[in-house]
């Protein structure tokens, strides 16, 4: 493992992914945060759209979601979920994946309290994937759910987060003639141990 220096040097995957965003950060137009969540319906149909990655904890990624959504309900019936990171600025790119939990406790809680108010409101009002008849619908009831909650509303029992804790992770970087470098983590649970190999592009 003697090439992998660099911005690929390091022991902890998790520090990496940080480093790599807090660069992303200074030169990504928007949402350096973007990763395109993939999971699989109850039919094994792919699905995939955005979402904000909110952490990098010390073992695993968290995000937060409506419950009644598409993307919760095959969270919850698969397990198991993918996401892609992409800098076009840096030419990176990060893909994990793994095992999935629900972050519903104090942490959910913080989080939801730290958005904008019209966020929080939005919570509430929005019923996440279902059909909607038009706009003005949408913003009626986000009307009534200010009239009804005020300035303080408590996160939705509907609404937290999910937890993804990795078994791969591999890291991508632009090279000349498309000879890419990709180094990619591997581990059997979350107990043992990282492999890392270098891979070809």
């Amino acid at each position: 493992m003697s090439d992998r220096s660099g911005i690929f040097a390091g022991d902890d995957p998790f520090e990496i992914c940080r480093s790599w965003l807090a660069e992303a950060e200074k030169t990504e137009p928007n949402d350096a945060n973007a990763i395109a969540l993939s999971t699989v319906d109850s039919d094994g149909l792919p699905n995939a759209r955005m979402v904000l990655l909110k952490e990098i904890e010390a073992g695993a990624f968290v995000f937060y979601t409506n419950y009644g959504s598409a993307k919760a309900q095959e969270l919850d019936q698969a397990g198991k979920a993918a996401f892609v990171i992409h800098w076009k600025s840096l030419r990176r790119q990060i893909r994990v994946r793994g095992s999935i939990t629900r972050e519903e406790g104090p942490q959910a809680d913080a989080y939801y309290q730290s958005r904008s108010l019209q966020s929080r409101l939005g919570a509430w009002a929005s019923k996440q994937s279902q059909p909607l008849p038009s706009r003005v619908a949408l913003m009626a009831e986000v009307a009534k759910v200010t009239a009804a909650k005020g300035t303080s509303p408590e996160r939705p029992p509907f609404w937290g987060g999910y937890r993804l804790v990795p078994q791969e992770i591999e890291f991508w970087a632009d090279g000349t003639f498309r000879l890419h470098d990709r180094f990619i983590w591997r581990r059997d649970t979350p107990a043992t141990k990282w492999h890392i190999t270098r891979i070809s592009p």
